[in-house]
């Protein structure tokens, strides 16, 4: 996912970063997984996400990367269907 722009925006005293990214990329790369239906035997490629947007759901969620519920968080946010686009194989687990 390639970063398009960052902007610092003045909201009622509080600076915030707007960073803005292309992820055309990670949908077109997710998109060739699903089309050729690629899994390794028992193991499935459930998604594909950016880094940067896994950072955000897990400091959304208040857990930090080496903390072992930032899997629960990452499988609970592929599961949803706001990132279906993400998904590579549609079944549970």
């Amino acid at each position: 996912m390639s970063k398009l722009g960052e902007r610092l925006l003045d909201h009622e005293g509080k600076v915030i970063v707007r960073r803005t990214f292309d992820a055309t990329g990670t949908l077109e790369f997710n998109q060739q997984l699903r089309d050729r239906g690629e899994n390794f035997g028992e193991s499935k490629i459930i998604g594909s996400a950016p880094a940067s947007l896994v950072g955000e759901w897990l400091k959304e969620a208040g857990v930090r990367w080496d903390d072992p519920a930032a899997d629960e968080v990452i499988k609970k946010k592929l599961m949803s269907g706001e990132v279906s686009k993400l998904r590579v194989w549609e079944g549970t687990y």
